[in-house]
């Protein structure tokens, strides 16, 4: 049993992840809780939905929140999805900003930095710069690179890693367990993420289409489950469909004689299967959906209070 003193030692907190588009947030992510709890892609505006991602070490647990990525809307997709990267930020006990490093003097990087910068004081949310991507960047640029962005976004600590071979997490992770308030953990040890199991199986299957489909296919393409049942020896149906807002979008996933389509069921099975370890038997369709964007429901299914 826990004497006293240990028990107070106990921390939970919420982190936020801010950034643009492709900063790397989800790499970053995945690599912190060493399992895949976030789809990537090369593609900016991949992630939709805000995901959680837990870390259990010792007597900390540490609730990252990713989010889209911060852009400039032009839908009311977009300013969905951009509301729900800076709810994650309300919500949190401390934020870290991701920008890459390779296009830190951006304009529009400039500008996330300094809104971030604004909305985390106002908030009273502490804000670390993480500057990511340092792989890509010539060592002696760092420094002074850190200090411009860093008195944009007026953040209270930097640090620089590469989300991709994992360079300096370990030490990001372990000033952040430090920092995160004293309270009990508000999920079971052994949780690696609070996404519903259907929820994940459409995010592989989107993933796919966007590896698949490169830069063919706009974001004009959504995944939902239509069926999801386990089967007496362990394995799962599911059933899936994939929609696109015009009749050329869906031609190009489907592929010369339904070979794109294939390929994308293929390595989404696998991925599935990988992912829960049990056998997948995935059947996919491509619809058109005009407008899909659009439907109520799925605004609030990224932004709740949309």
């Amino acid at each position: 049993m826990s004497s006293d003193s240990e028990e107070k030692t106990v921390r939970c907190g919420f982190v936020a992840l801010l950034g643009a588009p492709n900063a790397g947030k989800s790499t970053f992510l995945n690599k912190a809780v060493g399992a895949r709890v976030s789809i990537v892609t090369p593609k900016a505006q991949t992630t939709r939905m805000r995901a959680r991602g837990i870390v259990n070490e010792d007597n900390t647990q540490i609730i990252f929140c990713d989010a889209p990525g911060l852009f400039k809307p032009k839908r009311k997709f977009d300013e969905a999805m951009v509301g729900a990267a800076w709810d994650g930020l309300r919500d949190a006990d401390l934020a870290l900003l991701v920008v890459d490093a390779t296009k830190a003097k951006k304009e529009e990087i400039k500008n996330i930095s300094i809104e971030a910068g604004f909305k985390a004081k106002k908030g009273n949310v502490p804000l670390w710069l993480v500057l990511n991507k340092i792989d890509g960047m010539k060592r002696e640029l760092l420094l002074p690179l850190a200090s411009e962005v860093m008195a944009q976004s007026q953040a209270d600590e930097v640090f620089m890693i590469s989300a991709l071979t994992g360079d300096g997490i370990k030490g990001l992770m372990q000033k952040l367990a430090k920092k995160l308030p004293l309270g009990p953990f508000h999920f079971p040890d052994d949780m690696l993420t609070d996404m519903p199991e259907r929820t994940w199986v459409a995010e592989l299957i989107r993933e796919q289409v966007f590896l698949q489909t490169h830069d063919e296919l706009p974001y004009d393409s959504t995944v939902e489950i239509q069926s999801y049942k386990e089967k007496e020896d362990g394995s799962i149906r599911i059933d899936a469909n994939v929609y696109v807002m015009r009749s050329a979008q869906k031609a190009i996933v489907i592929g010369e004689a339904g070979k794109r389509i294939r390929e994308i069921g293929k390595r989404a099975r696998a991925a599935v299967e990988h992912s829960l370890g049990q056998t997948c038997h995935l059947f996919l369709q491509v619809k058109e959906r005009p407008k899909w964007d659009q439907d109520h429901h799925r605004l609030q299914e990224i932004r709740p209070k949309f």
